[in-house]
Order: C-alpha cells, then structure tokens, then sequence
C-alpha cells in the first residue's frame, strides 16, 4: 500500500454548542490540515496523486472557511465545528473526485492546536478489534 499526505493551514474562529466550558465562548484557531490519500498500486508515472491537484483540491475547501466564524458558514452553520466534524467535512467534500479511481482518501487529520489532532478515516479503513 501506498500513501502520499499534503497539508495546509487555515484560520476560523468557533464556539461549540452545548459544550459545557471554555470551548463554548468564541474563539478562534489556526488550523493545520493533513489529507492522505492510499493506492495499491501506483499510477503509469509512479505517483498515488499528484500533488498539485490534491492541494488545489484542499485550498478550494480552505478558501471558503479561512478567516470565517465557522459557526454562520455552512454546514457549520448547523452542524457543531468542532475537529472531527470539520475532518469528516474535509473527507465529504474531497472524497468524490476519488470515486472511480484507484486511489483513495485514507485519513483526514485536523490540528486544533500543536497538541490536539481529530482523524477521520473511512469507514472501510477502520479495523474492529480481536475478540
């Protein structure tokens, strides 16, 4: 298996409904995004993806929620912005350019901050534990 990642930074301000602490009031981050995306096999010039394509795909995303208040920009406007659901958005909006070909998105890591990750992997990808 193979697999390439790009990543990207953006910056939003949030505050998370019916969340009990300090993440509830407004406040903002910059965001760092990581997209991997796998292949079994490469493609006629060696690549999984090429990268220039995979960024554009990832900036067009980031353009519509750098420097936003995530809470009044859709589907944040309905749905909590918090990490994973903006990783499973990444994966949303990515993932049908990756339908009928060969390689795929495995992950999507979103950094709230330099120590705190949320990871959205496929349901395809996830593993159920031994019994």
């Amino acid at each position: 298996m193979f697999e390439v990642s790009v990543e990207e930074t953006f910056a939003a301000a949030h505050q998370l409904r019916e969340y009990k602490g300090k993440c509830e009031n407004l406040h903002g981050h910059n965001y760092r995004v990581r997209i991997s995306v796998a292949a079994e096999e490469l493609d006629r010039t060696g690549l999984v993806v090429d990268f220039v394509e995979l960024k554009r795909q990832m900036r067009a995303i980031i353009e519509r929620l750098d420097h936003t208040f995530l809470n009044e920009t859709p589907p944040f406007d309905v749905l909590n912005p918090s990490a994973e659901n903006l990783a499973k958005h990444f994966y949303d909006e990515m993932s049908p350019a990756f339908k009928t070909g060969r390689a795929r998105i495995s992950s999507v890591k979103i950094w709230e901050t330099d120590t705190s990750t949320a990871t959205y992997r496929p349901s395809e990808d996830v593993t159920e534990p031994r019994a």
